[in-house]
């Protein structure tokens, strides 16, 4: 028989997956609806079906959430775990209403050790390093790069090239990189919370390994699918506009970019990395092409500082609700 709090964990990480989903939408469709490649209606229907595919396709970063952050909690495990979701939802809603592409990813990584921390759980500090802390320095940095190298390729290649059928080219292929892209967001994301509800089923004994059952999978799949359907207008105007004006070779660049990060370090490490960081960097690569001043860099610096923020603010809220629950 499930507890009570089993069920209340399996709800709220399905919901922090809702949250992630329309939180998270802006980075597989933003560039295409902002150079008209798609429209926001048919964006959003490619990115849920992209999100849905890609959850079903791995299981190695669920993994690694579910045993790698933070040791198996005991005595108040279920508690530890609500306030670890709890504090990554409400970490999201925050940076949604201010329309800044924050990290899911992170949001629950710093709930996960904030909660840890106030309930005296042992912290993995060796796997918070080397698949968290480092893969988040490093993978936006390579974000960045990789989007500087293919706009300055394509720009190389396109030179002679007349322009309106080029332009016309790139957005019939942003179109799959777009879904490349969604793809990449949906298996890197959904993952995050299969592995919250493996470790709440970890704890109360229904399961005694870390393997991802299907009804989980499919889920979380759904989930986020769903929540990408729902939209994210106010971060999807950041990263379509406000960056840089992205025209549909720089929108193609970018995403292309983005997607070989997230597959890479999916398939290869294992790592929970972060999807915003990573397309955010990759937009502000494509963009220091035309020239440095094109990309707003005040912009991205609000971005930055929320990313700098938001494994703190996540586990402080987390630590917070866990004491609360102490009092009751």
């Amino acid at each position: 028989m499930w507890s009570f709090g089993l069920v209340l964990l399996v709800v709220l990480a399905l919901t922090f997956d809702f949250t992630n989903g329309f939180h998270d939408a802006a980075n597989a469709i933003a560039s295409a609806v902002s150079t008209k490649a798609l429209s926001l209606r048919g964006a959003l229907l490619l990115a849920g079906v992209m999100n849905l595919l890609g959850a079903l396709a791995g299981t190695g970063v669920a993994v690694t959430v579910a045993k790698g952050v933070i040791a198996t909690p005991s005595a108040d495990g279920l508690t530890v775990i609500i306030a670890a979701v709890i504090g990554a939802i409400t970490w999201n809603l925050i940076t949604w209403y201010f329309g800044l592409p924050s990290s899911s990813s992170h949001a629950l990584i710093g709930g996960l050790v904030g909660a840890a921390l106030a309930s005296a759980t042992t912290v993995q500090w060796q796997g918070v390093l080397t698949k968290v802390l480092v893969p988040m320095v490093i993978s936006p940095a390579v974000g960045l790069l990789l989007g500087y190298l293919l706009m300055t390729a394509m720009l190389w290649l396109l030179k002679s090239a007349d322009a309106h059928k080029a332009n016309r080219g790139m957005r019939r292929a942003q179109i799959f990189s777009s879904a490349s892209l969604a793809f990449g967001h949906g298996l890197q994301d959904a993952q995050k919370s299969m592995g919250i509800i493996v470790l709440g089923l970890v704890i109360t004994g229904h399961q005694t390994d870390f393997s991802v059952p299907f009804w989980v999978i499919i889920s979380c799949a759904l989930a986020l699918a769903l929540g990408t359907s729902a939209g994210g207008l106010r971060i999807m105007r950041t990263l379509g506009r406000r960056i840089f004006p992205l025209t549909p070779p720089h929108g193609f660049a970018a995403e292309v970019s983005g997607a070989s990060v997230l597959y890479f370090t999916a398939f290869v490490f294992a790592a929970p990395i972060s999807t915003t960081h990573v397309i955010t960097s990759a937009i502000m690569g494509v963009g220091a092409t035309r020239r440095r001043s094109a990309v707003r860099w005040a912009v991205a610096g609000n971005i930055i500082t929320a990313w700098v923020l938001t494994l703190p603010a996540a586990a402080t809220v987390a630590a917070l609700v866990y004491s609360l629950t102490r009092l009751f």
